[in-house]
């Protein structure tokens, strides 16, 4: 089985921490709640506690209907929970009252990414780029966008503006983008360029199993059996219940002659995909798995 990953992919989003001012018709006492109320959501973002922090970022919009900031950490709360049309409509209200707030473009494109609106997302990060001209993010993740649309040429270049801008800090993101691009030139058929990509996304991060993954497919493309066992086997040491990476070693296997250690990584996969309630991927394996033990009762009668 010759199946090519598409991944999910990563997005970097910061953390929102404005301050809010006194209008005319608030009182003191009312601007310090609001202020405790932002407080209060912002730390408890900083603990994961994400539905606490909406609670407390609406009891400051209650007191201050006008304020931004806290309607754009509502959307990345919001996001955090994955409920992502409550993050649209929140940072659509956030722009609405600054229309120069680059993370609520940012945090809102991405929402509707979720969402699979590609082309509002591209929108979105359009927007972040003509205000912040040197955010890798949203390079990155408009070329994320491109990619799902089959824009490979587009996303390709994106990734490249990303490489341009990212810090050489950043070593787990950086590896996301070469990986993300391997992707785009695997489309596009430059197998090369691929496994270079590959290649550099496992030295910035060695536990990213995904590259390793789509090394795999790229080296069954290419013919190297041998490389796509080695690949998907650290596959599964970093992630043991990835039912897909036992179908492409088996098969690797096959290809090899090995099998018995073929037969074994499918009927390893029929298992996982069975315990993880993934019905078309276990039918499709058992299937597979049926028709290879055919075939080599067929080569032992023949034998």
């Amino acid at each position: 089985m010759n199946r090519y990953y598409r991944l999910m992919v990563s997005f970097w989003i910061v953390l929102l921490a404005l301050s809010c001012f006194a209008t005319p018709a608030q009182s003191s006492s009312t601007v310090t709640k609001v202020h405790e109320f932002f407080k209060f959501g912002v730390e408890e973002m900083h603990r994961g506690n994400y539905s606490a922090a909406i609670d407390d970022f609406q009891k400051a919009i209650q007191l201050k209907s006008d304020f931004a900031a806290a309607y754009s950490n509502s959307c990345l709360a919001y996001l955090q929970l994955q409920d992502y049309q409550n993050a649209v409509e929140n940072c659509t209200i956030a722009i609405n009252l600054a229309p120069k707030n680059a993370e609520a473009y940012l945090n809102r494109g991405l929402a509707r990414y979720r969402l699979g609106d590609n082309l509002s997302a591209i929108t979105d990060n359009n927007q972040v780029i003509a205000l912040k001209p040197n955010d890798f993010r949203a390079y990155y993740n408009r070329g994320v966008a491109r990619a799902n649309l089959k824009d490979y040429s587009g996303a390709t270049a994106d990734y490249n503006l990303a490489l341009t801008q990212i810090p050489q800090t950043y070593s787990l993101g950086i590896a996301d983008i070469y990986n993300d691009r391997g992707l785009a030139y695997f489309k596009l058929a430059n197998l090369q360029a691929a496994m270079l990509d590959f290649n550099r996304a496992i030295r910035f991060n060695t536990d990213d199993y995904r590259a390793y993954f789509n090394r795999g497919c790229a080296c069954v493309r290419h013919g190297d059996a041998r490389g796509a066992v080695r690949d998907f086997s650290q596959v599964i040491r970093l992630e043991p219940s990835n039912g897909q990476a036992y179908v492409n070693r088996g098969m690797a296997y096959h290809q090899l002659g090995y099998e018995q250690y073929a037969l074994a990584d499918l009927q390893k996969a029929v298992e996982y995909f069975r315990h993880q309630e993934q019905r078309v991927a276990y039918e499709k394996t058992l299937n597979l798995m049926e028709n290879m033990q055919q075939q080599i009762a067929s080569k032992l009668e023949l034998g």
